[in-house]
This record gives C-alpha cells, structure tokens and sequence, in this order.
C-alpha cells in the first residue's frame, strides 16, 4: 500500500489566542492560548491523520526537532496520534503566535524565523524523507527552509523522488521554489504572490493566471498547478484539464492554517484515487472546514464532508 510522507523543515509549536481590538503600547489581556504542532508539512499530516483514523500509519511526518520548544512539538504530535520521523538538531524549535480580533475578523501572525540547521542536519532530514519513498507514494514537502538550507534543498529532494516512481507536492516560496520546480514536480500549490514571483509579472486578470499556470505545465515543471486563490477559491490546471472553483461559502473564524488544509484535502482525495475535479472539492472543503473551526486549525471530517457537496468545480477546457 502507496502511503504519503510530508516534510517540514522549519516546523513551529503554534500558540494562538483571541482579543476584541489588537492596539500599540498598551498590555492586551487575551483570551486563554491554544497550543498546537505546526508548520506546513505537519499540519498536513494532521489533515491526513483526521481524514485517515483507521490507517494511521498511512502518513509519516518528517521534521527537525530541538530543544525545549522541540519537545512540546513532538508531544503535541503524539498525542494527536501522528506518526513521526524526527531528526534532533542542537537548534530550538520556533514558535509561531497569532492573535485573532474578534471585532474585525482579521488574523495578525507573527512567525519567529527558527533556527539554523547545520549541513549534517539537513542532509539527514533529506536523507531520511528519501530512504522512507517508495515507489508509488507521495510527498507532501511544505513550508519555508530555515537558515542554513540551501536553495537547492527542494530541486535535489525533486529529483530523488522522481527516481525512485514516487510524486512530489510542494508548497513553498522563493528561490527553493523555482529551483525545485527546474527539477521537476508533480504538483505546486503557489499563491497568487508566490505566481507572480515565479513570472516576475503582475497577474491581475483569470485569464493571466490561467496563462501563468500553464506555461508552468508546458514546460514541464510541473504535471499540477494549483492555484489557492483565497476567499476567491482556487485554478487547477494540467496538461489536459483547467478547473477553476469558488470558495465554499462559511463564516470565517481564521484563516491560519487553510492553505495547508486545502493541501490535505487534496492529497487525501488523491491518494485515494479520486479524479481531479473531486481532488480539488476536497481540498475546499477541507479549507472551508478549517476556516471555521474555532477549536483547532485543522479540518473536522465530518465538516469537511458536509462541505463537499457544496464546492462547485467547472471544468473549462
């Protein structure tokens, strides 16, 4: 059985609360934290976990873990009942704090850079994702890199992977990106941001993003776009298919997490077989599920799947 693997090379032990009005200067008293694993490829096994109960060795997380901060992380995790593959490295595990106003609706992030990896350090996280692929399954390599990683991390984690008949989705920025996506993918998530740095144009129109996407496609750097579009839904395109969709309607609680959840929605439905178009309802779904889920960042299956019906994907090619 095919299983998925995510990566995370900069993980966070997320810490999250909530105050009527964010101001300057004065002490906010807040609402009582909520503490949680996190970083892109992480909370994607934790979307996968959820969807999956009955197959938790479906999906392996790993990650870079250090210090007191790294501990808290790992045992957030295991309580979670995520499988996992740690490397220890000397440097702490960042945190990651967010505050949502509940006056306004609007999420203020602040995410703390983390540490520097050594090169043994980063070659064993490289070295472990790859000795556990196998032929058939899936990567999921999402997040930023921390300093001490090299662009090249995400390009030379691509070409293993395609060696060894196995698929890479990634979900990242910057020069990691576009070095990776020169070696070769099997699905990019990027923002509309993210897009327009890649092309170095300003893509204000559908038909610029659909071009965008597919010049990506053509040239052979990706055999999936998907374009996460925020409130304004998502732009899937391959070398036969564009499938564009609207974001399910739901009141919005926070959008910490909902790129990462799209992500896992998707992989899930993917892993299971499903056509793209479903791949891609899935994926909203988890997103709208998070969006409002005021008890964690991570989807509820059961909304999820109320959602699904609800996602309207249009196939335009």
């Amino acid at each position: 059985m095919s299983k998925v693997l995510t990566l995370t090379m900069n993980p966070a032990l997320d810490i999250s609360t909530s105050i009527d009005k964010v101001v300057h200067t004065d002490k906010l008293r807040c609402a009582a934290a909520k503490i949680q694993p996190g970083g892109g490829g992480i909370n994607v096994a934790r979307v996968l976990s959820v969807l999956n109960p009955d197959f938790p060795d479906a999906c392996t997380a790993v990650y870079p873990v250090g210090g007191v901060t790294g501990q808290l992380l790992m045992q957030a995790l295991n309580t979670e009942g995520i499988r996992s593959h740690a490397i220890k490295t000397l440097g702490e595990t960042r945190e990651a704090f967010s505050v949502h106003e509940t006056t306004t609706g609007k999420d203020f992030r602040f995410i703390l850079s983390g540490p520097t990896l050594t090169e043994p350090e980063w070659q064993s996280c490289l070295d472990a994702v790859i000795a556990l692929t196998q032929t058939g399954d899936t990567v999921v390599a999402s997040g930023s890199l921390p300093h001490g990683v090299p662009d090249h991390f995400f390009a030379t984690l691509a070409a293993a992977i395609k060696s060894k008949g196995a698929r890479l989705v990634l979900d990242s920025s910057g020069a990691p990106l576009k070095l990776a996506l020169e070696a070769g993918v099997y699905l990019v998530k990027p923002s509309l941001r993210e897009l327009e740095e890649l092309t170095g144009q300003s893509l204000e129109t559908d038909a610029q993003w659909r071009a965008a996407a597919r010049t990506i496609v053509q040239s052979g750097q990706a055999d999936i776009v998907a374009l996460s579009l925020g409130d304004a839904g998502a732009l899937v395109v391959t070398l036969s298919q564009t499938l564009r969709a609207q974001a399910i309607p739901v009141e919005v609680v926070t959008t910490v997490g909902a790129g990462d959840n799209f992500v896992g929605g998707f992989v899930w439905a993917m892993h299971k077989g499903e056509p793209l178009d479903r791949c891609v309802a899935y994926g909203l779904a988890s997103a709208a599920s998070a969006v409002m889920n005021r008890h964690s960042n991570v989807c509820e299956p059961d909304v999820m799947r109320a959602l699904y019906p609800k996602a309207h994907v249009i196939k335009e090619d």
